[in-house]
Order: C-alpha cells, then structure tokens, then sequence
C-alpha cells in the first residue's frame, strides 16, 4: 500500500495529460484512495490531487461565459469533488464558489503565472517531509497529522485545523515572477512584498510552522495570545530549519524597535486586525507585524533557557486559556519594558473614566 501510494501522484499527472478521456471519471476514485490511506508515524502524510482537480475545474470556467454557469462548474467539478482537505479550507476561510470565479475572472495573467508552478506540488512536497522530520527531533511528542496542497481563494498561504495542515498553493507556491499586475492598492502592495521573498523556496519554513499549529492548544480570542500563538510556530520553525524567517513583518519589526512600543501601548485594546491576519492599515503600513511580536517574545524566552528542548515543549505545548502561564512566559522572556502586570496597570491608569453624567437639556443643546 506504502509503494502504491508513493507513485499515485505520478498516476495523477498522467491522468492530467489525458483528462478530456479519463481524468473525470478516475480522479474522484484517486482522490478518495489518497485521502484514506492510513497516517503513520514515520512520515506525515501528504495529499496533492486537489491541485489537479482545480485546474480542469479552472480550464472548463475559463471557457464558459455565461456567469451562473461558471459558477456551477466550478462547484461541480472541484468544491464537490475535492478533498477532505478542501473542505476544511472551505470551512476555514468560507470560500465559495462565485469568490474562485470572480478571482479566475478578474486575475487571468496571475492564474496563468502560478500554474506551472504549483504542478511541480509533487516533487515539491518532499521538502515538507524534511521540515517535519526536523520539527521531530526537537519535539519528539509530535503528534501524526496530514497535509493536503489545495488552491484557495488567496486569503490564506497556509492554515490548521486540529491534525490537518492545508496549504494554500496559490500564494506559497508564488515567485518573484509571479505577474502581480492586475491587482491594485493594498493588495498589490502585500502580494508584491510576500512574493519577492520568492515563498516556494521558504515552503520548509511553512511546513513547520503550520505543523507546529497542529501540535498547540486552540488559538485564544485575545491579542497576546494569538501574536504568541503565531510568533512561537514561526519562532520554531526557523530554528528547525536554522534559517531565517521570510515573514517580511519579522525584519521590518527586528529593525523598527518603534513596533514593540506601539504595540506595548495597544495589546490590550484587542485591535487583532491591525496585528494579524489582515491589510488593514496601521502607523507602520506593514501588515501582521504581531507575527513579529510572537516570534520575538519565544526567540527571547528561548535564548535564555537551559534546556532548550524542554523550552521547546513549554512553546508548543503552552495553554493560553491559563493566561497567567501565557504571561509568564512572556515577562520571563523579557522582551517588553515592563511586565505584563505594569503595563496593564499603567493602561487603565490611562483610560478615561466618566466622572459624571449631565442630562441633556435645552441649555447644553444650545
């Protein structure tokens, strides 16, 4: 069954070759075999034939002018028929079917641009099995999860659910020749900076780190957990691979010590949008530097540690519903001016209080 499974990516891309004969019919069973293969200990387990599967979804839409019609291919012939892993991503982002359309609609040039690359996703993903084996021997608790390469809506480069790690081939497997060009403002501006770090050659990197989210506890509702949550999966991931981030918040924050005190004066306010996750704009006009803020509270916490596998364990395996053991690691790393007690104290000293209420009446209207 191991050796069978090894060469069904090479039966995929035959079936590729020959999908207006066979390829309707047989990848469905293809992807129904990839995705039930038993998970074992000694590798992870890694599902490719989404991307496959988009692609003629991509080819047949791309054809068809009538919109409504568009829109029911697609969903036809990838969302329904794709992957466990797909609808995870689906569930994750909350894809649908009219967003893939109007993105293949308006980006040909891009679409067009990435498609060779993420057609090498089978020689590719072996860089994956190299990160995770790494991850390994630093924390040799890991726990089996799978990886399954999909193309989504470019909202996401990768992402975790519980023990499935799903890559958003789209965007990690994108170059610096990548043609950006008919996108615009905020979204050009991202695009252009991410995929100048050429993040194919990083995919080590995102292996780790998503894996690394499939070992943690649930990502907390609360602004220093979730930059920590982030920071310690990046933070672990570039000391697995001993090379730096490609997170282009990660340099911007390690050259800007401005960032740490905005951020100092912010982290209880609960404003996650202009930290992570997302362009919207902040006094920096850099997006998702909390990810710079997390790695640098665990490369802190790290550096002065004794045991660094047993510092390992206490990064991966850290319950940030027990916020004072959140906080303790980050006062123990020393990274911000003051604990974290101080600098909530010092917040609520700043916070303004009503000190009295006036009604309303005809004189103050006036």
């Amino acid at each position: 069954m191991t050796y069978f499974y090894r060469i069904l990516p090479k039966i995929a891309q035959l079936l590729w070759s020959l999908r207006a004969q066979m390829a309707p019919f047989v990848l469905g069973w293809l992807c129904s075999v990839m995705a039930c293969e038993p998970i074992t200990n000694k590798t992870p387990h890694m599902v490719t034939s989404d991307i496959y599967l988009f692609w003629e979804a991509y080819d047949r839409v791309s054809g068809e002018s009538d919109s409504v019609r568009q829109i029911q291919l697609f969903d036809s012939m990838y969302l329904q028929r794709g992957t466990i892993g797909l609808q995870r991503l689906m569930q994750a982002r909350n894809y649908t079917a009219a967003e893939y359309v109007e993105l293949i609609n308006r980006y040909p040039r891009y679409w067009n641009s990435i498609r060779p690359n993420t057609l090498k996703v089978d020689t590719i993903s072996r860089q994956f099995e190299q990160g995770i084996q790494k991850f390994k021997a630093l924390y040799p608790d890991l726990r089996p999860a799978t990886i399954y390469f999909e193309i989504g809506a470019m909202r996401t480069n990768g992402t975790a659910m519980d023990s499935v790690v799903l890559i958003g081939c789209e965007l990690a497997f994108a170059d610096s020749r990548t043609d950006i060009s008919e996108f615009e403002g905020a979204t050009y501006d991202w695009l252009s900076g991410f995929f100048r770090g050429n993040p194919i050659d990083q995919l080590g990197l995102l292996s780790v780190h998503e894996y690394v989210h499939t070992q943690q506890e649930p990502i907390p509702d609360y602004l220093l957990g979730q930059v920590l949550y982030e920071g310690i999966a990046e933070f672990i991931a570039t000391v697995a691979r001993q090379q730096p981030s490609y997170v282009p918040a990660i340099a911007f924050g390690e050259r800007t010590p401005e960032v740490r005190e905005q951020f100092e004066a912010e982290m209880f306010y609960g404003r996650t949008h202009e930290w992570l996750w997302s362009n919207a704009p902040n006094v920096f006009g850099v997006r998702d530097l909390g990810y710079y803020i997390g790695y640098a509270i665990a490369k802190a916490y790290h550096q002065q540690a004794g045991d660094k596998l047993q510092c390992i364990k206490t990064l991966v395996e850290l319950d940030y519903a027990d916020r004072a053991a959140v906080y303790a690691v980050i006062d123990q790393s020393g990274f911000f001016s003051k604990s974290i007690t101080q600098l909530a104290l010092e917040d609520k000293e700043k916070r303004p209080v009503v000190s009295e209420v006036v009604p309303l009446t005809r004189s103050t209207r006036e």
